[in-house]
C-alpha cells in the first residue's frame, strides 16, 4: 500500500498485509484466509492507542473517555480514516459482492492496525495514530452526529413533515453518487450528495436544519 508510505510506514514486503485486505467473500471463493482475525486484533489495538491518548486529558471523567473513545473508534470515523489511504480501492472482495461498503472498509482499516501492529509494533501504531486520527480529535468532528434525526425532531416541533425524495442517481459502480432533496411540507429546504442515499440524506438533512434556523 503506497499510501501508507506518507506515514512512514513500510509494508511492502509483509505477508499478512495482502490478507488484512482479504474480504470473506473473495476468500471463500479462492480458499485463502479473510482479515477477520487480523480485524479482531486490531480493534483491540486501536481501542488502546485512543484510551491512552484520551487518558492523558486529566480534565474528562470515565464516562467522558468513553464517548469520546467511541466517537473516534466508530464505523463513519474509521471509513473517514480509510478515505486518506484509498483503502478501498486496495480491498479483495469476491464476484458477489459490487464494491466494499463503508462497513467493510471499516473493519479493514481495523485489520491493517492489526498487521502495523505485528509487523512494526506499538510504538508505530501510535505514531500513525497521532498522525492520522489525533488531527480529526482536535478539531472536534463529529462521527455520530444524525442530521435525519435532529431535523425530524425540528419538523415535529413545529408539526411539520419532512421525506427525503431522490433526485439523481449516477456514477459508475463503484464510484456511485446519490442527490437527495429534503422536503419539508412540499418544500425543499435542503440537497444533499453522498455515496449512498442514506449519505446524501444525511447530507440534505444538514443543509435544511440550517436553512429552519436561518429562517
Amino acid at each position: 500500500m503506497e499510501t501508507l508510505k506518507k506515514f512512514g510506514i513500510d509494508l511492502s514486503k509483509s505477508h499478512l498485509l495482502p490478507v488484512a485486505l482479504t474480504h470473506t467473500s473473495y476468500a471463500n471463493e479462492h480458499n485463502c484466509v479473510s482479515y477477520e482475525r487480523l480485524e479482531f486484533l486490531g480493534d483491540a489495538v486501536l481501542e488502546l492507542v485512543s484510551s491512552d491518548y484520551i487518558y492523558k486529558s486529566k480534565r474528562l471523567t470515565e464516562g467522558e473517555m468513553s464517548k469520546k473513545r467511541s466517537l473516534y473508534v466508530c464505523e463513519n470515523a474509521l471509513f473517514e480514516y480509510s478515505k486518506e489511504l484509498n483503502l478501498a480501492s486496495y480491498i479483495k472482495v469476491g464476484n458477489s459482492v459490487r464494491y466494499p461498503n463503508k462497513t467493510v472498509v471499516a473493519d479493514v482499516f481495523e485489520a491493517v492496525i492489526g498487521v502495523i501492529y505485528l509487523e512494526l509494533g506499538l510504538n508505530t501504531v501510535t505514531k500513525f495514530f497521532d498522525e492520522l486520527i489525533v488531527p480529526y480529535i482536535e478539531r472536534n468532528v463529529d462521527f455520530l452526529n444524525d442530521y435525519k434525526s435532529s431535523l425530524q425532531e425540528l419538523v415535529q416541533t413545529n408539526k411539520k413533515s419532512v421525506e427525503y425524495v431522490l433526485v439523481k442517481e449516477g456514477g459508475p459502480g463503484h464510484k456511485k453518487y446519490f442527490i437527495v432533496n429534503a422536503v419539508i411540507d412540499g418544500i425543499v429546504y435542503g440537497t444533499g450528495k453522498g455515496s449512498s442515499k442514506k449519505d446524501a440524506e444525511q447530507h440534505a438533512a444538514k443543509e435544511a436544519i440550517n436553512k429552519c434556523v436561518g429562517d
